[in-house]
């Protein structure tokens, strides 16, 4: 008789909080970052656009 698992049914290691917070806040800078660079072109945008 054999004890071998399926694949699909590995056991992952849960998260441990100070990774969760780590990856938290690694999304918050980067929809940071992202929301900085849309405002600044569409500032850049507008400039551009009021010259012309």
């Amino acid at each position: 008789m054999s004890s071998t698992q399926p694949l699909g049914r590995t056991a992952a290691a849960p998260l441990r909080v100070r990774d969760q917070a780590r990856e938290a806040a690694a999304l918050i800078a980067f929809s940071a970052a992202t929301a900085s660079c849309l405002a600044v072109a569409l500032l850049v945008l507008t400039h551009l656009g009021s010259q012309g």
